[in-house]
């Protein structure tokens, strides 16, 4: 299926790893120029040959952190410079730490929101007043499937995606009028960085192999494994695309079914 476009411009937060360098990577493909944001500017400049090789727009890296109001609106300022619009905002910055109530920190809280959060809230209200001027526009927040199908050792990042499901949903209302649609992508275990950590966690604290720990969360999902960063970025570009041009205001998840409870079994 062709998705329909027209060497559209896409600015992602978080695009040099994980979910957001495929996502970049599959836009790259489908003839986008893409600009990336993150906080490692070595990490970046790899992400950035890897995705010029992938299509045949631009690629602008830029470095920055989504905890400061100043980088996000300074990156988004020069992709504007050197782009002349964005037409499509993919959120993919964030990650909350995991741990029970009685675990965390206050630190770490603030920590969870701050970025997770508030780091997609920058990046919308630096992004969407253009989008309103030019009466078009797309954005997919990627937040994660804590926020619909909450569990307790996971409980900042819950707290933080429902608050995003609810940012978005509010603003998918606000913006429609302006040509905007805003959706949030939702997955479950994927298969980048972050979760090989959290595999080791999860290890440690059941006291088995990491490898066990992947048997173990895999056994939570239908599908018998964890999902692939690709899997992510493909409904990402999806929804972005004029083909999902009805698609406004929901909540899609990419968890192969995951049924959380199943991981509350005791060690």
């Amino acid at each position: 299926m062709e998705l329909g476009f027209d060497r559209d411009v896409i600015f992602i937060t978080g695009g040099s790893k994980g979910i957001g360098l495929e996502s970049a990577k599959l836009f790259a493909a489908e003839g986008c120029s893409v600009a990336i944001v993150a906080r490692d500017g070595a990490v970046v400049d790899k992400a950035v040959a890897e995705i010029d090789a992938c299509g045949p727009g631009e690629v602008l890296g830029l470095t920055g952190d989504m905890t400061r109001t100043e980088d996000v609106q300074g990156a988004v300022d020069g992709t504007l410079e050197r782009f002349g619009r964005i037409d499509t905002l993919v959120t993919c910055a964030g990650s909350s730490p995991g741990g029970s109530l009685e675990d965390l920190t206050e630190e770490q809280w603030y920590a969870s929101l701050h970025l997770k959060f508030m780091g997609y809230v920058r990046a919308c209200r630096a992004v969407l007043p253009h989008m309103r001027e030019r009466g078009s526009g797309t954005v997919v927040l990627v937040v994660g499937n804590d926020g619909i199908k909450p569990i307790h050792f996971e409980v900042t990042a819950g707290a933080a995606n429902a608050a995003d499901h609810n940012f978005a949903a509010a603003i998918a209302e606000e913006y429609g009028k302006h040509g905007i649609r805003v959706n949030t992508v939702n997955p479950g275990p994927v298969d980048t960085d972050r979760w090989d950590l959290l595999e080791k966690k999860i290890a440690e604290t059941r006291g088995i192999s990491q490898a066990e720990a992947r048997d173990f969360v895999a056994s939570s999902i239908p599908l018998g494994r964890i999902c692939t960063p690709e899997e992510v970025a493909n409904l990402v570009v999806f929804l972005a695309s004029p083909r999902a041009s009805f698609v406004n205001g929901t909540h899609l998840i990419v968890d192969g079914g995951q049924r959380k409870a199943l991981m509350d079994i005791p060690a």
